[in-house]
């Protein structure tokens, strides 16, 4: 990557180095204050002639070395991770405006302009992280938009310009504008609110208001600090959100820190497609920019850009069948990719096949496409006669994007794929599972500066999509050809990052891919559930739901609804006169979980009724309603899929059904497994991990004292309390117990004295601090541990597991205190948490293998946490368990015993 030289600065807001324009920003103003505009047959035009006229007119007057359009792209942010009901009460983009964007992007491309588009990412974040770029090279950025929260951008080195109402604001213009400085933005922005973005502020104060303060005070922390002296109802409502007040900043804070697929240094105005705007003016109707083309010179010579472009050929007949086989051979990997009608592995019909060995080139197999004129297609029979000896060949080396789900296809279909030598999902995973999504249009974006074609574009929206056999062959094949070809160019492009890092390399070879065909056999073997046992359960839910409904009126002096919140706020703190916790957004007393919690502790009745009215209700119709319903008609069995490529630390996790997600602290959430059961002459046996979180510390820390507690059988928990407390082990109460394991767990996931104080039952924060000091005094090898991983963490900003794997913490050196420290707790529960991960995929790996080469009567049907759950024949159980349980005990070797526990029964609930 070419790096621009340090210069002296010479831009200014008259002359900027750069230019970013916040196209979606614009887009939605053009929309909103322009003229309708619309072609002859009606499509509407009136916003892309607004934001590319107002493009133009920025770069012919300020002619910038670098230049960016910046868009929104769909779907969640951090944000709304953050704060579920971010945005929430937005409406829905009208159909007049969706239709102008496609359009839009592909007019401003054809200008020669860079856009910027990221996924997960909002628009005004990748804004801030290209002027932090521009900073770090002295270059003066000018930040076209109309936007009040991009001014907190503002400095010497960046100005913002409203081409609407032509207003430059420089940081002399965002005080005269505001009362306060850029500095103080984000401050101002949380005390205020924004209603469109659904961000809380503190009711009844607005812009004048928190000006006012901040000038008085300093900054929102000092306003915190002050909010004992600040009289009237302003006061008041500021009191009541102290607790909201940094979530807000946190929400209107522009990151600088993103990723970006792209450095400052490539983001250049280019030349003009001219082909491409002649035949965009001429479709939008654009008759006068039209003219100035063809004025400006010969406007049909120019060539499109290929890049991104792919030649799918339509394989419909079996000599061209055999030469695609032949070229598969021939290759030195091969990219594949199935469509079907379900992203359900064991329901989905399969509709084509399609192939890749070369970029720019695929071939797409139609087999089931079943539309009205369809033409003759090659049956299945056919097809798979000639690919399933390549498919099934492992010396044949095959990648793709989330090979898993196209494995359990083809393997209900009649071939067992072997040769997965690759998969870019994971690659992308292994690489950094904090970049983003790993889907394959997020990483062609990312990864290659593509825009893929999308499922939707192809198959339709909402209640008018169809499934991929009704899609015409015109549309698939381009859409499907591109699946493959775009898996080998993301193959071509994290392969070599991979093989220059021995550790991650390891992760990657070792233990993900490997995993891969055992998740396959695990998710296609299945468990068998008894539907009448959850019925019977649903039953007695709803018995017991009708009682708590009644026992929650007659607590509350009346019959109200139970799931309204605006109701239960009445009751609780009106009628119960309640105190309030917490407030919602809209200013109201909070009906939230963890608000009913803390009331239920404190001794009142109906909240602790609402919880479990609540609880109830969600495991009725999460689990004993809907697993009856997710059993497959043709296997008898249920069938979850599990995933590689979505928590952070390297953990599973699964869905449709979520196991992880079962109850197991309530008696009615155990219950729910025992429905999961053994067919005859099986039963179930459950091996599971022993705090191996606290093992794993032990061996990190090298802790002496802990090594010894987990080295010599005792009870961790005990042996704690009596380091912490200073009395005999066999003084220790229960409840001195319950403090240690909490300590004990809590310092794992890096729990400060004030979380400790919260989960001990509200004991004042200095007593939580005094048991937290002790226990370092007599563990200082995790003091030292945890301080020596911050230190790591902030100097290579990311962590590793035992094994290499690594999870980035780009927040470690954060300015903020809180986000810091969030980093920083995660320095420290990663490396347990990942490792923890990281041995039961290398046990599940090693069982794999034993099952497969010595053809016990066993099945791996179930990873959940850190446990294995297996399906094993009555009379073979004994010597099973023992195979299993020193396999499991061997994943990894640690400085202290890794304890495996294993019970059995008839059902999960008695084998757990």
């Amino acid at each position: 990557m070419a790096v621009l030289p340090s210069v002296q600065m010479s831009g200014s807001a008259e002359n900027p180095d750069v230019i970013l324009i916040d196209g979606s920003s614009y887009l939605y103003r053009a929309f909103h204050a322009l003229p309708p505009l619309t072609t002859g047959d009606g499509r509407p035009t009136g916003a892309i002639k607004g934001v590319v006229s107002m493009v133009r007119k920025l770069v012919q007057e300020h002619a910038p070395r670098h230049l960016a359009v910046v868009f929104d792209a769909p779907g969640p942010t951090f944000r709304h991770e953050l704060y579920e009901p971010y945005k929430a009460n937005r409406e829905a983009m009208p159909d007049d405006l969706r239709a102008q964007i496609e359009p839009l992007h592909a007019l401003i491309r054809a200008l020669g302009y860079p856009i910027v588009s990221v996924a997960g990412v909002e628009a005004d974040d990748v804004i801030g992280a290209l002027v932090a770029q521009a900073r770090e090279r002295d270059l003066f950025t000018l930040v076209s938009t109309g936007d009040k929260d991009l001014a907190q951008l503002v400095d010497d080195h960046c100005a913002l310009i409203n081409t609407m109402s032509n207003q430059l604001l420089d940081p002399a213009g965002v005080v005269e504008k505001f009362g306060v400085g850029p500095e103080r933005i984000i401050d101002y922005l949380a005390l205020i609110g924004d209603s469109s973005d659904n961000i809380p502020g503190v009711p009844k104060v607005g812009p004048k208001t928190a000006a006012k303060w901040l000038v008085a005070h300093g900054s929102l922390d000092d306003i915190i600090a002050a909010a004992d002296q600040i009289t009237g109802k302003v006061g008041e409502n500021l009191r009541a959100t102290l607790d909201q007040l940094p979530l807000s900043r946190e929400l209107v804070r522009i990151r600088c820190d993103v990723e970006l697929p792209e450095p400052l240094e490539q983001l250049v105005p280019g030349a003009p497609d001219r082909a491409a705007l002649e035949t965009l003016y001429r479709d939008l109707e654009f008759r006068t920019w039209l003219a100035e083309l063809a004025e400006s010179g010969d406007s049909g010579t120019a060539t499109p850009s290929a890049v991104g472009e792919v030649e799918t050929e339509v394989v419909l007949d079996e000599t061209s069948l055999a030469r695609w086989v032949e070229a598969c051979r021939a290759a030195e990997i091969v990219a594949l990719d199935t469509e079907t009608t379900s992203l359900d592995y064991m329901a989905a019909e399969l509709v084509g096949v399609s192939l890749s060995v070369a970029p720019g080139k695929a071939a797409y197999i139609p087999v089931g496409h079943r539309y009205e004129g369809a033409p003759a297609q090659l049956s299945w029979d056919c097809v798979r006669a000639a690919l399933q000896p390549l498919l099934e060949d492992a010396a044949c080396h095959k990648t793709g994007q989330h090979l898993k789900y196209d494995m359990n296809v083809l393997g209900e279909h009649g071939v067992e794929v072997e040769g997965i030598s690759h998969d870019t999902m994971l690659q992308s995973y292994v690489l950094d599972s904090t970049a983003g999504r790993h889907d394959l249009d997020s990483l062609a974006l990312r990864t290659l500066g593509r825009q893929t074609i999308h499922f939707e574009d192809v198959a339709g929206k909402g209640a008018k999509q169809v499934t991929f056999d009704q899609v015409r062959l015109e549309q698939a094949a381009p859409y499907a050809g591109e699946d493959a070809e775009v898996s080998l160019c993301l193959h071509r492009a994290q392969w070599p990052k991979l093989q220059t890092d021995a550790a991650l390399r390891r992760v990657y070879e070792q233990l993900e891919m490997p995993l891969v065909p055992v998740l396959s056999r695990m998710e296609r073997a299945g468990t068998l559930i008894d539907p009448a046992c959850l019925r019977a359960q649903s039953g007695e839910i709803s018995t017991r739901l009708q009682e708590l409904e009644a026992e929650a009126h007659a607590a509350a002096g009346g019959a109200f609804n139970l799931s309204s919140p605006k109701q239960l706020q009445e009751i609780l703190f009106d009628r119960l006169a309640m105190p309030q916790r917490h407030k919602t957004p809209g200013g109201k007393p909070s009906t939230a979980e963890n608000v009913l919690q803390e009331l239920a502790d404190e001794g009142h009745e109906l909240p602790q009724l609402i919880l479990e009215h609540r609880g109830l209700a969600k495991l009725r119709n999460t689990y004993t309603d809907r697993l009856p319903e997710q059993i497959n008609p043709r296997t008898g069995r249920l069938h979850t899929s599990y995933h590689q490529a979505v928590a952070a630390t390297g953990r599973l996790s699964s869905s449709d059904p979520n196991l992880q997600n079962i109850p197991i602290r309530t008696a009615a959430g155990r219950r729910v497994r025992q429905a999961f059961i053994a067919p005859p002459g099986r039963v179930l046996l459950s091996a599971d991990y022993s705090q191996i979180e606290l093992r794993i510390m032990a061996h990190l820390s090298g802790d002496e004292a802990l090594c010894a507690a987990l080295s010599g059988g005792e009870d961790v928990h005990r042996a704690t309390a009596a380091e912490v407390f200073r009395v005999p082990v066999a003084q220790v109460t229960s409840e001195d117990r319950r403090v240690a394991k909490a300590i004990n767990f809590g310092l794992i996931y890096g729990m400060s004295a004030f979380g400790l104080a919260r989960q001990l039952g509200g004991i004042p924060r200095h007593e939580a601090q005094g048991y937290i000091d002790r226990y370092f005094e007599r563990y200082p090898g995790v003091r030292d541990y945890m301080e020596r991983t911050r230190a790591q963490a902030r100097d290579a900003g990311y962590v590793e597991t035992l094994f290499g794997r690594r999870l980035h913490l780009r927040e470690i050196s954060a300015r903020n205190p809180a986000r810091r420290q969030a980093a920083e707790r995660a320095a420290i529960n990663a490396p347990m948490q990942g490792t923890a991960a990281d041995i039961i995929k290398r046990a599940m790996i090693d069982v794999d293998a034993w099952i497969r080469g010595e053809r016990p009567p066993a099945l791996m049907i179930m990873q959940v946490h850190d446990e294995l759950v297996f399906e094993v024949d009555a009379d073979a159980l004994e010597d099973c368990r023992a195979e299993i349980l020193a396999r499991m005990s061997g994943a990894a070797d640690l400085a202290v015993p890794l304890i495996v526990e294993a019970g059995s029964g008839p059902n999960w609930d008695d084998a757990h």
